[in-house]
């Protein structure tokens, strides 16, 4: 390549050449960079702070009846059905049903714990807080530290007692002077065990238990489902 050459095509390209990274630069500084926004975070489901029951435990029954239509307010209120509990709250239940495993029995559980926008939900079908619980305060259901259960025997039969889950009627209270002795029986194995390892009863619903040894927020936390 001649001097000439250089001088004359070459050299000036060089004086240019900064000019044309500046308006290049320049050209891309005013094109906004594409937003691209954080993936979304499922609820998670700590194993510090909650315990799949089944998980635990194989032989409990599952009837989440809130998971199907077959409840008082007839729709589906979770998209599937889980047993979630505080840990404390699920070691307690566990005990309760290793002792009725040994008389021939287990649980049943109809509901555990209970997502805060389930509550509204149920609350506005049934805005009674002798039934459904105010979600405004919230519920222990929504604490994850209680239970709606029954007793089954060996072939998992629910036992007589006296009425339906989610029944309401005085039939259900756990003070109704009507009830069978084989109801009372039948009621008094449920609720001896359950209040010696922790629980307590509500009086106007036989299968519902909650926890008292610990308290625990208010919780929207929601379970993956397959």
């Amino acid at each position: 390549m001649n001097f000439l050459y250089l001088k004359n095509h070459i050299l000036p390209l060089f004086f240019l050449l900064p000019g044309i990274l500046g308006i290049l630069s320049f050209g891309n500084a005013s094109i906004p960079r594409r937003y691209v926004a954080p993936a979304a975070q499922l609820p998670g489901t700590d194993s510090s702070q909650w315990r799949e029951l089944i998980r635990m435990d194989p032989t409990f029954i599952l009837d989440i009846r809130y998971a199907s239509t077959r409840n008082f307010v007839g729709e589906k209120i979770y998209d599937c059905p889980k047993c979630y509990l505080r840990p404390a709250v699920a070691e307690a239940l566990l005990e309760v049903q290793r002792a009725l495993r040994k008389k021939g029995y287990g649980l049943k559980l109809f509901d555990c714990y209970r997502p805060h926008p389930a509550q509204w939900a149920l609350w506005k079908k049934v805005p009674d807080p002798t039934y459904v619980a105010d979600p405004r305060k919230g519920s222990m259901h929504n604490r994850g530290s209680a239970i709606d259960l029954t007793v089954v025997d060996s072939k998992g039969k629910e036992l007589d007692m006296g009425t339906p889950y989610d029944f309401f009627g005085v039939e259900a209270h756990i003070d109704y002077v009507g009830m069978t002795s084989t109801v009372r029986a039948n009621r008094k194995i449920l609720q001896d065990l359950m209040i010696a390892h922790g629980f307590r009863t509500t009086r106007t619903e036989w299968w519902h238990f909650s926890y008292t040894r610990a308290s625990y927020p208010i919780s929207s936390m929601v379970w993956d489902c397959p």
